[in-house]
């Protein structure tokens, strides 16, 4: 019954998964464990600008070497089937974690002359990136396509992220529908627990103008409303999760 339990959760609602590189830091650090909302998604929810999603590699954005592993068959074997149901996390070297930095029908851009990434024309602020990192060092400008993303890795300089696939269909850009599920909060280690929470500077931008339409009310469209991850309310956790004191480093 545990068993069963803990595969439904793993399949539905909430999978943990445990952090192999440096793309994300500062905001997730290598080895971390992170838990991810699978449940809101079948509601019908999308991602929004500024969530962390895990994703299925869209084609060639993982290195086709891959180090062995080192276990015996036995305890492969018992490894697999613990990950399976969601009792050890998963490290599958099929799944990438970025931040969404636009949606369907957003233009994003970089670099204005103050060196600051936009969005639809609005410049954004980036408290979130790696000290010492720019919002990009190659500059690039594109329409994300309708059912598709555009995501970056908060470490600018080391993340393989959308910027490097543009040559691919898509210009770089990942489906909707290889979405995991959001990534939430940092659940491990203990000292850096902490939520995963999508930053005002792009949540609050407002959608472009092919969305918002081109009457007298598309100048009341403002950028669309962004609730909370449904798995939290579900595991009666969202009270539980502690916030790092002071402003995320810059």
């Amino acid at each position: 019954m545990a068993l069963l339990v803990a595969l439904v959760m793993k399949t539905f609602m909430v999978q943990v998964f445990v952090i192999p590189s440096g793309s994300m830091e500062q905001t997730i650090q290598i080895g971390d464990r992170v838990l991810v909302d699978k449940l809101t998604p079948w509601f019908g929810a999308e991602p929004g600008r500024g969530d962390v999603v895990v994703f299925k590699d869209p084609g060639g954005w993982l290195e086709a070497d891959h180090k062995p592993s080192t276990d015996g068959p036995v305890l492969r074997g018992a490894k697999q089937v613990l990950t399976f149901v969601g009792l050890l996390p998963s490290d599958s070297e099929q799944d990438l974690i970025k931040r969404v930095i636009g949606v369907g029908g957003d233009t994003v851009e970089c670099c204005d002359e103050q060196g600051r990434l936009s969005v639809n024309g609005t410049a954004v602020d980036e408290p979130y990136l790696s000290p010492g990192n720019p919002p990009s060092r190659q500059p690039f400008k594109v329409k994300v396509p309708q059912g598709r993303l555009w995501v970056m890795g908060d470490h600018r300089d080391v993340s393989a992220d959308s910027r490097f696939h543009m040559g691919n269909p898509g210009q770089g850009t990942i489906p909707l529908s290889g979405v995991v599920g959001q990534a939430f909060v940092v659940a491990w280690p203990v000292g850096r627990v902490h939520q995963l929470d999508a930053p005002g500077s792009l949540s609050s931008v407002a959608r472009s103008a092919d969305l918002r339409g081109t009457g007298p009310e598309a100048m009341d469209v403002g950028p669309l409303p962004k609730e909370p991850p449904l798995v939290m309310g579900v595991l009666g956790i969202l009270p539980l999760i502690g916030r790092r004191p002071g402003r995320p480093r810059e």
